[in-house]
């Protein structure tokens, strides 16, 4: 299944070509900002047990420049699992993030949601998640924060509904650890995600990698992947992006993408 057709990326390409440059050269890629600063325009929400675009309890917000994910308005987390997803769907990119936990957890968020978020690429689109659906059928970006001793590494890969394959073998479990250092307190963290379709994915925290992983493919026998699988084919080219929700304070202040050819 291809969430996203390669020929869209052209055009998206094509209309990003800074002014001046002569007609026979070629236009040189420009990072565009997903998130604004100002207010959400560009990205719809989707909350676990809520209509598509209801923000319970303003959980998805910009403050002071910031889009934070905040659960003041929540008396328990109740399995609402949220995702914000970006408008427009991609496949060939460098996606940079910039991200800090903050605060205590919400009561009633599960204990392994401690410090813990993501971005989610290659994800389905919004309008076709089930109602209750915890998560996208997705790849994701796992970020986690320290809890002051420990090890507990950030970018890692988590698969909802999909799985990719590593060093030729197809890799099944649920999450896989990166190699980076452990980020304690609220210090802020940029991840950057390098999405060459559907043939490798990187991740790399402060300029160093840390996970790089081939093929992602949707779970044949995951029943939120089965309908999105066409004519028989399960690998992934593209797709969504959104930000999670998943228990615990988050805020982030950059949000921008490259497109590459």
């Amino acid at each position: 299944m291809t969430f996203f057709p390669r020929t869209a990326m052209l055009v998206l390409c094509a209309g990003i070509a800074a002014g001046g440059i002569r007609a026979d050269e070629p236009a040189a890629p420009t990072w565009i900002p997903l998130f604004n600063g100002k207010n959400l325009d560009g990205w719809t929400v989707k909350i676990a047990g809520h209509d598509l675009g209801d923000n319970h309890g303003q959980t998805f917000r910009v403050e002071d420049g910031r889009l934070r994910v905040a659960y003041d308005d929540y008396d328990t987390f109740d399995g609402r699992f949220g995702h914000l997803f970006y408008e427009r769907p991609f496949s060939h990119y460098r996606l940079r993030v910039e991200y800090r936990f903050t605060g205590a957890q919400v009561p009633g968020a599960p204990g392994w949601a401690f410090r813990n978020s993501g971005v989610m690429i290659h994800g389905q689109p919004a309008a076709t998640m089930a109602k209750d659906q915890p998560f996208p059928v997705s790849i994701e970006v796992q970020l986690l924060g320290g809890g002051g001793e420990g090890t507990r590494p950030t970018a890692n890969l988590c698969t909802p509904g999909t799985h990719v394959e590593m060093n030729d073998a197809l890799v099944t479990r649920h999450c896989t650890n990166s190699t980076s250092t452990t980020y304690h307190g609220d210090q802020w963290v940029t991840v950057e995600i390098e999405v060459r379709g559907d043939e490798v994915i990187t991740h790399r925290i402060d300029g160093v990698t840390v996970l790089s992983y081939q093929h992602p493919q949707l779970d044949e026998k995951d029943r939120y992947a089965q309908p999105l699988i066409v004519d028989g084919n399960h690998m992934l080219a593209g797709g969504t992006i959104s930000l999670q929700s998943e228990g615990h304070p988050v805020e982030f202040r950059r949000v921008e993408l490259l497109p590459l050819q």
